[in-house]
């Protein structure tokens, strides 16, 4: 059985390579709608101030959520049915996630944010969720062809039964 997981002397020297993220986010419905423009614009500024490159967005737009999320503001849990919801794609070291994580949350208007490593593919065929929307798209699967060497233990088992 092949182990997934990488040494930590072996991590280590990957910590200065750029990878693909995509930061999601949730502003709070409390914001006016006319700033959240300005909001988007200062995580953008907050993302490239942290020596970020921004490669693909998608500007916040108002939708309902959902589930109810509650945050606590100044001391009391608040509900929310709705959100502004976003999403910035960048490349960066993986040694300032930490930074960045720690600024975003420090950010009172944001609800809910969710930063992710994105795979190749990934990367190559964002969803654009506002656009989807209006279109009345369904999500489809994106086909992919497995190159690696490695299989997992479905793919395994899964030949082990056939053959």
């Amino acid at each position: 059985m092949a182990e997934k997981t990488m040494p930590a002397a072996e991590a280590a020297q990957y910590a200065d390579e750029k990878n693909s993220y995509e930061f999601a986010f949730h502003v709070l419905p409390t914001v006016a709608e006319g700033e959240v423009a300005g909001v988007f614009e200062s995580l953008k500024g907050l993302i490239t101030a942290a020596g970020a490159e921004i490669f693909d967005e998608e500007a916040p737009e108002h939708l309902d959520l959902a589930y109810d999320i509650e945050k606590d503001i100044e001391g009391t849990y608040r509900r929310f049915h709705s959100a502004y919801f976003g999403w910035i794609r960048f490349r960066t070291e993986g040694s300032l996630l930490e930074t960045l994580t720690e600024e975003i949350e420090a950010r009172p208007e944001i609800l809910r944010h969710l930063i992710v490593k994105l795979t190749k593919v990934e990367e190559a065929n964002p969803f654009r969720y506002h656009e989807a929307q209006k279109a009345n798209k369904k999500v489809t699967d994106v086909e992919v062809e497995d190159s690696s060497e490695e299989k997992d233990s479905d793919e395994v088992s899964k030949e082990e039964e056939k053959g």
